[in-house]
């Protein structure tokens, strides 16, 4: 039975999908160091005893201190596929997010644009159409209090990088353990942000599936289960 450093979530011999723990990068590393990548090509390596290169295309990522569903494609016509997916919207993608304080108005939806700010290393917020900005969307509704945060349900429209963390931080909400972005409250494990659900085409059946990721420790501690 395998027991490896991330549960699978879903694998057949096109997709392979692992619940990501706060802490691994996605891929980008060093070759000595660990990453979702290199450790699920060592796993499908070892259970098929596959000669040489394993091949793996990364379709979706997260940050290295973000959790949950991540989705990798076993061969290039399916990463294909998924990417054309993906930019063209077609996958649902729901996260759960802890934020600072207590979030105001309980739903509603978030627009902005952004752009890479490479001399400080992150996002930043820029004017609608200007050079390199990107429009970022996304959809939220307040769960429940948690103490000094509250716990928010996303729906994410647009994949930009760092979107989530940016934008509530942008309005007075840090997620709970950011430092990038503002300073949110303490949390155990990375950022309180995890990919709860992504929802596609399968590339190849062409039917559709649903990848569901379990909370960590770390928020189950709190009293949040998914």
């Amino acid at each position: 039975m395998y027991s490896g450093p991330f549960p699978i979530l879903y694998e057949d011999n096109h997709l392979l999908a692992v619940n990501k723990p706060a802490g691994l990068p996605t891929m980008g590393v060093a070759p000595d160091e660990p990453s979702v990548v290199s450790l699920a090509r060592q796993y499908i390596k070892h259970r098929y005893q596959k000669p040489g290169n394993v091949y793996l295309g990364v379709v979706s990522r997260l940050d290295a201190s973000t959790s949950g569903v991540l989705l990798l494609a076993r061969t290039s016509k399916a990463a294909a596929r998924l990417t054309a997916q993906f930019r063209g919207r077609e996958v649902e993608k729901t996260y759960w997010a802890i934020v600072s304080g207590r979030l105001e108005p309980p739903t509603g939806e978030l627009t902005d644009w952004v752009r890479k700010d490479e001399a400080q290393q992150r996002m930043v917020l820029a004017s609608p159409g200007s050079a390199a900005a990107k429009e970022a969307r996304l959809r939220y509704r307040r769960l429940r209090f948690l103490g000094q945060g509250s716990l928010v349900e996303i729906e994410l429209l647009t994949g930009r990088k760092h979107q989530i963390r940016l934008q509530f931080a942008e309005r007075g909400f840090p997620l709970w353990g950011e430092r990038k972005y503002g300073r949110g409250q303490p949390f155990a494990a990375g950022t309180a942000l995890h990919s709860l659900r992504l929802s596609l085409t399968h590339p190849v059946r062409q039917e559709r599936i649903d990848l569901f990721a379990p909370l960590g420790k770390a928020w189950q501690d709190l009293g949040v289960d998914g």
